[in-house]
C-alpha cells in the first residue's frame, strides 16, 4: 500500500536522502575500523540498513528483516540491541549460521524513529568443521550455534549470559566478540546519525521525507514494470553443479510476468531441496529486493534503493524446494544457490530488453579456509572469499577476478603472509575464462596458496560442472577447478569443488581456479585491436582469438587485418544468426536430451 505522507520542500528531501546514505556508508567504515576478522575487516562481508519505524528498509544493501524480528517483542525500548544468527527463526532473513545479525530500535527525544541493522559473517560459530560450513552437512545441526533473536543489550546493560554464549561455542571467539561489537557500533553510529537529522529537520519532517523516499521508488518501479515486464511469462533455466554430498546438478527455474501494476516472479519447476548444504532459505522481502536490485542497476540506476516497491511484486516460492527448504534442511553453503538465482533473474528479464541484459557470472562466492596450530602452539584460522568474473554486460567487458557484491575487496596478500603461515605465489587472471562477445565476460582467477604449517583445508565452489552462459551471441565463459600440488612434486591432482578436512603438509600448495563469466553479443563483431590487446594483456589465447573472434594474430602478435575480415565474413555466412544464448555443455543436463 502507498506511504502517506506530508508535503516536503524537495531540496530538504534531498539533503536528508543524502545524509542517510552518508550515515549507511559511514556505518561500513566503523565496523571495518573496529572488526577483527580479514572476512569484515578486509572484505567487508557486512550489509547496514537504515529502517523507518515500520522496518522498512530506507537505505542499505540487503532488504528489512525486522518486521519479522519485532512481531516477536511487544517490549521494545531505547538503549535494546538484538542479535541473531538462526535463519529459520528469522524467517530466512539471514541465510546461514555463520551472518550474525544486529538491530537496533531507533529513538529521538522518546519517540520511536526507526531501526539500525546490520550483519556480518562471522569466520567461525562452531560446528563439525573449522568455518561451521560443511561441504557435506545433511541439517542445519552440523552448522554450528543457532542463536534466535534475543536481546544482547536491554535498556543499554549488555546481557553477558548472551554473549557468554555466543562466543563460548566458536574456534574464534576474539575475532567474533571484536566483530560482533563492531556491528553494535555501526548500528549506533546510524542511530546518532538519524537523531541528528531528526534536530536539524524536526522529526515529523523526517519521517515525512521516509515515506516519500519510499513512494518515489515505488512511483519509479511501476513504471519499469510496465515497460521491462509483458503480461505473458518468459522463462529461464539455469544448474547449481552439485550439493556436495553427491546429487546434482540441480535445477533453477523462474518464469517472470506482469498482472496490472504487480510483477509475478515464480520459482515453480525449480528442484526441490536438496540433502547437502546448498539450499536457500530465502525471505519472501529479500527475493523480492534482489529482484528489484537487478532491475534498478540494469534498467535505470538513479532510481533510490529502497523497499518502496515491495508490493509491486509477487514470489512464489514453492515449499521444499531449494529456495524454501523445510526445516532442519543444511543452508550453510547456499551461496551456490544464492548466486545462480542471479543468473536466473538475468536469464529471464534480458530476454524482452535484450539491450540491458547481461551474461552469466563466476556463480558463487568462493571459500577458501586453512586451519592448524602454528609452531608456537598457537590455532589460527585463515578464512578468505575469493573472487571470479563478472560478466560480459551492454556497457562493457566485464570485470576479472572481481566480487559480485560490488563493495567487496580482496584480502590483502600482506595481509595473509603477515598474520598467517601461508604464502601467496601467485594471483593472476585466467586465460580464455571470459566468455567470447561483442563485450567480453571477466576472467577468472588463479590463486596458488603455498602453506607453512601443517593443517587442514575446506573449499567451497561451483561452476565446475555447468559453465557460465553467454547472452545475445556472446560464448559461455570458463568453468571452475582446485588443484592439489604436494611439497617436492610437480604433479597436479585434482580435488573437489566442495570438500572439508584436506589435510595439509608444509611446502603443499592448493591452486584455487574460479569460473570465468560469459561474453555479451557477437564476438565477431569485437573490434580487432581491443582482441589483440586482450591476447598481449594474456587474457585470451591466439588460439581462441581466431576461433572464437575470427581474429587473425600472427606469431610475434601482430594483426592480420586482411586475413581477420575474410575469416570473420566466412564465418558469419556460416553461423547465419548467433543464438541469443550459449549456455555450453552441462553433463547430466545435455547428455540426458
Amino acid at each position: 500500500m502507498k506511504t502517506m505522507t506530508k508535503d516536503v520542500d524537495p531540496i530538504v528531501l534531498d539533503l536528508i536522502e543524502n545524509a542517510l546514505l552518508n550515515a549507511r556508508f559511514e556505518m561500513d567504515s566503523v565496523v571495518v575500523r573496529v572488526a577483527l576478522s580479514p572476512v569484515i575487516r578486509e572484505q567487508h562481508d557486512e550489509f547496514p540498513m537504515i529502517c523507518d519505524p515500520q522496518g522498512r528498509m530506507i537505505v542499505g544493501q540487503f532488504g528489512s528483516y525486522i518486521p519479522a524480528i519485532v512481531e516477536e517483542y511487544s517490549d521494545i525500548n531505547e538503549g535494546d540491541i538484538f542479535v541473531w544468527n538462526d535463519p529459520y527463526a528469522c524467517k530466512g532473513s539471514i541465510s546461514h549460521n555463520n551472518d550474525w545479525c544486529v538491530m537496533m530500535p531507533i529513538f529521538h527525544e522518546g519517540v520511536h524513529v526507526g531501526f539500525s541493522s546490520i550483519f556480518g559473517h562471522m569466520v567461525d560459530v562452531g560446528g563439525k568443521v573449522p568455518g561451521s560450513m560443511p561441504a557435506d552437512a545433511y541439517s542445519i545441526w552440523e552448522e554450528g550455534l543457532r542463536v534466535p533473536p534475543v536481546k544482547i543489550y536491554e535498556k543499554g546493560v549488555m546481557n553477558e549470559g548472551v554473549l557468554k554464549i555466543m562466543l563460548n561455542n566458536t574456534r574464534t571467539p576474539d575475532m567474533n566478540r571484536a566483530d560482533l561489537m563492531a556491528l553494535v557500533a555501526g548500528c549506533r553510529t546510524a542511530a546518532k546519525r538519524v537523531q541528528e537529522i531528526c534536530d536539524r529537520f524536526g522529526r515529523e519532517t523526517y519521517l515525512a521525507s521516509c515515506g516519500l523516499l519510499l513512494n518515489r521508488t515505488r512511483e519509479a518501479m511501476r513504471v519499469l514494470i510496465n515497460k521491462y515486464i509483458s503480461e505473458e511469462p518468459v522463462s529461464f533455466t539455469d544448474y547449481v553443479d552439485d550439493d556436495g554430498v553427491g546429487n546434482g546438478p540441480f535445477k533453477m527455474q523462474l518464469s517472470i510476468y506482469r498482472r496490472g501494476d504487480t510483477a509475478v516472479f515464480d520459482w515453480t519447476g525449480t528442484d526441490d531441496q536438496a540433502e547437502g548444504p546448498i539450499n536457500f532459505h530465502i525471505h519472501e522481502g529479500l527475493c523480492k529486493l534482489f529482484f528489484g536490485v537487478y532491475m534498478i542497476m540494469a534498467f535505470d540506476p538513479k532510481i533510490m534503493f529502497n523497499e518502496g516497491f515491495y508490493d509491486l511484486f509477487e514470489i512464489v516460492l514453492p515449499e521444499g524446494s531449494l529456495l524454501n527448504p523445510k526445516f532442519p534442511a543444511a543452508l550453510s553453503n547456499r551461496l551456490n544457490t544464492h548466486t545462480r538465482f542471479f543468473d536466473c533473474q538475468a536469464g529471464a528479464l534480458g530476454q524482452k530488453a535484450p539491450h540491458l541484459s547481461m551474461a552469466a557470472g563466476y556463480g558463487t562466492s568462493p571459500h577458501f579456509i586453512f586451519t592448524g596450530q602454528d609452531s608456537n602452539g598457537k590455532y589460527f584460522q585463515l578464512m578468505e572469499l575469493l573472487f571470479g568474473g563478472v560478466p560480459g554486460r551492454p556497457r562493457g567487458d566485464g570485470l576479472d577476478g572481481h566480487a559480485w557484491w560490488p563493495l567487496f575487496s580482496a584480502t590483502p596478500i600482506e595481509y595473509i603472509e603477515n598474520y598467517y603461515p601461508v604464502v601467496v605465489e601467485s594471483y593472476r587472471p585466467v586465460k580464455d575464462a571470459g566468455g567470447a562477445g561483442l563485450h567480453r565476460g571477466g576472467a577468472g582467477i588463479e590463486k596458488t596458496y603455498c602453506v607453512l604449517e601443517a593443517g587442514s583445508v575446506s573449499i567451497h565452489d561451483d561452476r565446475e560442472v555447468v559453465p557460465p552462459w553467454g547472452i545475445n551471441g556472446g560464448l559461455h565463459g570458463g568453468t571452475s577447478s582446485k588443484w592439489l600440488i604436494r611439497a617436492g612434486s610437480d604433479e597436479r591432482e585434482r580435488i573437489k569443488s566442495k570438500l572439508d578436512n584436506l589435510q595439509v603438509e608444509p611446502g603443499d600448495r592448493i591452486v584455487f581456479i574460479t569460473a570465468g563469466s560469459g561474453g555479451w553479443g557477437d564476438p565477431l563483431e569485437r573490434a580487432p585491436e581491443k582482441v589483440l590487446a586482450d591476447v598481449l594483456n594474456d587474457l585470451v589465447s591466439r588460439e581462441k582469438a581466431e576461433e572464437d573472434y575470427g581474429v587473425v594474430i600472427s606469431d610475434k602478435n601482430v594483426l592480420d587485418s586482411s586475413a581477420t575480415e575474410k575469416l570473420r565474413t566466412s564465418r558469419k555466412k556460416e553461423r547465419g544468426e548467433p543464438a541469443p544464448f550459449d549456455f555450453g555443455f552441462i553433463p547430466g543436463v545435455h547428455a540426458a536430451e
